[in-house]
């Protein structure tokens, strides 16, 4: 690996079901861009795939702020110029959160998870959910998606062998906490959902969205891009023409990477 030339390192953060080390092909691509790049794992994650899959109950009620704050430690622990944030899914949301806190210095978020005062609630995101919403006692327990369950909420835009593939070598199961936390987040006067949205004095913020996607469906994301719309700071927004929710980790994922990067560069990092 060459020495760092950018100054602010990138913290990726992935989502529900996805092992951390999915990141690492964007970790090679960023280091080689010049960024210092890492991935740390969600709470009570295991080091590999396989361990995380045989020892799952780490993650039994890990929520939202657990989250928050397990990044929010791991920022402050590493001192230095405040990092750019990159998260997929709940993991954008999460970025989300850190860059409203002053914590980091710029935040993408790749069709992240619906921050509280999203209203719109489409099928396909409920058929993505249900398996962890579908029965109450998941709330305090963790969820594994069957190749089936994977194709429809992740890989509905590729082939079976694909989807079948990437859920083999990402998987694992996801939390179930932080889907009840925020399908109840408009319910919930203090709900870890809730993003300040209208800061201005925060740095800015990419979001983004595939159209085909499922899990967190485009109007969903342009519900927030709308609630930003309103605040003084920088909010731009990127949409991906026939991509799905698998967009980091499928054989696409350089171009969402190169999307990214660009946006990094123009806005001064």
């Amino acid at each position: 690996m060459t020495s760092p030339t950018k100054p602010n390192p990138v913290i990726f953060i992935h989502g529900l079901w996805i092992h951390s080390t999915a990141w690492q092909p964007w970790l090679d691509h960023f280091e080689n861009n010049g960024y210092a790049a890492s991935a740390p794992a969600w709470p009570g994650e295991h080091a590999t795939v396989g361990q995380t899959r045989e020892n799952p109950d780490g993650m039994n009620d890990v929520g939202i702020q657990q989250m928050i704050d397990h990044y929010a430690g791991v920022i402050k622990t590493r001192g230095g110029p405040k990092p750019l944030v990159v998260g997929h899914s709940f993991g954008g949301l999460i970025a989300q959160e850190l860059l409203a806190e002053g914590l980091v210095a710029a935040a993408a978020a790749i069709d992240p998870a619906p921050i509280k005062g999203v209203r719109a609630l489409p099928l396909a995101q409920l058929r993505s959910a249900f398996p962890a919403l579908g029965n109450p006692a998941n709330r305090h327990r963790t969820v594994s998606l069957t190749p089936k369950q994977f194709h429809y909420a992740f890989g509905n835009t590729l082939s079976d062998e694909e989807s079948n593939e990437l859920h083999q070598r990402w998987s694992i199961p996801g939390a179930g906490k932080p889907l009840f936390e925020d399908a109840g987040a408009n319910f919930s006067r203090h709900s870890a959902a809730k993003v300040d949205t209208q800061r201005a004095d925060r740095g800015p913020l990419l979001l983004t969205s595939g159209t085909e996607d499922h899990v967190v469906p485009l109007k969903v994301t342009k519900e927030v891009v709308a609630m930003y719309s309103k605040g003084k700071a920088e909010t731009d927004f990127h949409v991906f023409e026939g991509r799905g929710h698998s967009l980091t980790i499928d054989s696409g994922w350089k171009d969402v990477a190169g999307v990214v990067l660009d946006w990094f560069a123009v806005k001064g990092f």
